[in-house]
């Protein structure tokens, strides 16, 4: 995604900030991530992005940065395969209209509980301070809910905060991957590799994946421009 300005990951070039960022000390608990998953959230957030020329030069650092989570990252590689076998241009199409035209497949977490809601803007607080309390500067050109930005967040700066932002949408993440599962779309198994990383799902979250399948989003528009304002990324300050 490349969303978090210069200077504040682990180095200049974005793999290797990745692969030093592997340390030691973390465990697959509840609470916390494995530091195997660094590597792959950010091959996921990378698989994310709206596909360029150089995604597709990226493909087999990305494949090797997948390689490195092992049997977890394997629902990967259908999509690997399929963006690297395919017209760009059709790769382009096919990711506008599933990402971008379709409700249940929206990449914005806070959407999925809120909609265009002005609630919906308080929850983005939530991410905006997590990023800043990182030391990490958030670049205005993209909502800090967006699943590609968490997941570089958690990639470059702290794992275990990404995940419990991730833990904390549960809901709405299950619902995108099983959206996409449902319309065959290769980039259900980035979803799927995310939600292998993360605590089986179950109870209140359980019920509420139940009723976003069978009632999707909210669907008050309010608009957010507020929300995507330099202004508003840097101050974090609630509406």
């Amino acid at each position: 995604m490349a969303q978090f300005l210069a200077g504040t990951g682990f180095g200049s070039d974005l793999f290797s900030r990745v692969r030093r960022a592997v340390m030691p000390g973390a465990d697959a608990t509840v609470g916390r991530g494995s530091p195997e998953d660094r590597p792959l959230y950010q091959a996921v957030s990378l698989l994310l992005d709206y596909p360029d020329t150089a995604l597709l030069e990226r493909l087999p650092l990305i494949r090797e940065l997948a390689g490195e989570r092992g049997e977890v990252a394997r629902p990967l590689l259908p999509l690997l395969d399929h963006l690297g076998s395919t017209p760009l241009t059709e790769v382009q199409q096919e990711y506008v209209e599933t990402f971008d035209l379709r409700r249940r497949c929206c990449l914005y977490l806070t959407y999925f509980r809120y909609g265009d809601t002005r609630k919906r803007g308080v929850a983005l607080v939530d991410f905006v301070q997590a990023y800043k309390a990182a030391g990490a500067d958030l670049q205005a050109a993209e909502l800090p809910d967006h699943l590609g930005v968490l997941l570089e967040f958690g990639a470059q700066h702290d794992l275990d905060r990404c995940r419990e932002l991730l833990v904390r949408n549960r809901p709405g993440l299950e619902l995108l991957r099983i959206s996409l599962t449902d319309r065959g779309s290769a980039w259900a198994g980035a979803l799927e590799a995310v939600s292998g990383t993360l605590p089986p799902i179950g109870g209140d979250d359980r019920d509420a994946v139940r009723r976003l399948v069978a009632q999707g989003p909210p669907d008050e528009e309010v608009g957010l421009e507020a929300f995507t304002s330099s202004s508003y990324l840097e101050s974090g300050a609630r509406p």
